[in-house]
């Protein structure tokens, strides 16, 4: 019986490329036969520039089974979520996402990077390369999505992007200009 047992365990393949430490695994990339994508990533990056992780590293996708089974759990948990949001007398339509509520969240990241935003009971911290990135990211979506916004988020966007562009010219400025660096000498010795 206990035999029987064996038979039918389930193996779980962990197709992770990295440890809990952010160590590549060496067994993560198992397949000798290259997978569709894999074969697609090649001829793609054959004629690209080269870059810095090897159409190898790649993990194959998740089956199509898996994907409708990650799928159908996503939603399901949704459904528990948006249940217990309405039995605390919150609407679920607050958790709904949207483009405008995207770039809002792009917004704030930007701010709390740079400083000038900070979680409740936290402390300021400045991520100039963060924040950059972010405020970048924001431009190109900007860039990408031009045509295609309605009014209101075209608005968004501007908006959004002077403000973030401006706060991170003064911030960069402060950072510059702070009582820590070193300031010119006067020449003069009193």
């Amino acid at each position: 019986m206990a035999e029987n047992k064996k038979d039918s365990a389930i193996k779980v393949n962990d197709r992770r490329l990295f440890t809990a430490d952010g160590d590549l695994r060496g067994e993560a990339v198992e397949d000798t036969a290259p997978s569709a994508v894999e074969t697609a990533t090649q001829v793609a990056t054959a004629s690209a520039p080269t870059s810095d992780v090897p159409a190898s590293d790649v993990p194959p996708p998740p089956t199509s089974n898996e994907q409708q089974a990650q799928h159908d759990a996503y939603k399901q948990s949704s459904r528990d979520l948006d249940a217990r949001v309405e039995l605390s007398g919150h609407s679920s339509n607050e958790l709904e996402g949207s483009f405008e509520r995207f770039l809002a969240s792009l917004y704030m990241t930007a701010m709390m990077q740079l400083g000038l935003m900070v979680e409740q009971g936290g402390a300021p911290h400045v991520d100039l390369i963060g924040a950059r990135q972010t405020i970048d990211t924001l431009g190109m979506l900007g860039e990408k999505t031009k045509g295609n916004l309605t009014p209101k988020e075209q608005a968004f966007i501007q908006n959004a992007l002077y403000e973030l562009r401006m706060a991170y010219v003064e911030v960069t400025n402060a950072l510059a200009h702070s009582p820590q660096a070193p300031g010119p000498s006067t020449g003069t010795n009193g």
